[in-house]
């Protein structure tokens, strides 16, 4: 069986802050250099066979380290970069709760029907992740597991691909950091996401 464990990158200063990072290219903390090498002790004997991150310099970072630990190389996939976030990149979540709380409201509740002010919708990320795992799903060997690094939120959009399900909550996803989670990844679940 294929397998798909999906991790996020350890933390950013903007993590630590509150800020959304969207595209923003922000290096890993000192917390989560920490965070990645705990990470790799418990990856270890899950035994992927390979390694793709996003295009991020914090899910670069993590891929790097893991790669020294996991003896795998690491490749960045651009189309893994992660949501746009436009004009709320580098803001705080709450200032944005405060200044624009119908938007806010919206996007707590229904993600895909917002698009940050010059940002990128949901959808069109959606359709970016859904090719490069259909190609990644393709390449993969059969009985293999495959460990792909990318942030919240695109990292939601990932988990929503594979499953089928609700996006959830966006801004409660924001903030997490240094996890990890293993799916077993059948075609179909991706083929249904394409029609």
């Amino acid at each position: 069986m294929k397998q798909l464990l999906l991790v996020q990158p350890g933390a950013t200063e903007y993590d630590q802050q509150g800020r959304i990072q969207g595209t923003l290219d922000i290096p890993l903390s000192e917390d989560g250099r920490l965070q990645v090498e705990q990470m790799a002790d418990e990856l270890r004997p899950l035994n992927p066979h390979s390694l793709y991150t996003a295009s991020g310099q914090a899910a670069r970072q993590t891929g790097a380290l893991l790669s020294e630990t996991l003896e795998l190389k690491a490749r960045p996939l651009e189309k893994l970069k992660n949501v746009d976030q436009g004009l709320w990149q580098g803001m705080c979540i709450d200032d944005v709760k405060a200044k624009q709380p119908k938007v806010f409201k919206q996007w707590l509740e229904h993600p895909e029907t917002v698009c940050p002010p010059e940002g990128e919708t949901i959808s069109a990320a959606k359709q970016r992740v859904t090719e490069v795992l259909q190609k990644l799903r393709k390449k993969q060997k059969p009985d293999s597991m495959l460990l792909l690094v990318v942030p919240e939120p695109i990292a939601s959009v990932v988990r929503q691909v594979l499953c089928d399900r609700e996006l959830g909550d966006l801004w409660h996803a924001y903030g997490t950091t240094a996890r990890w989670e293993l799916f077993d990844w059948e075609l179909p679940a991706l083929e249904a996401v394409k029609s």
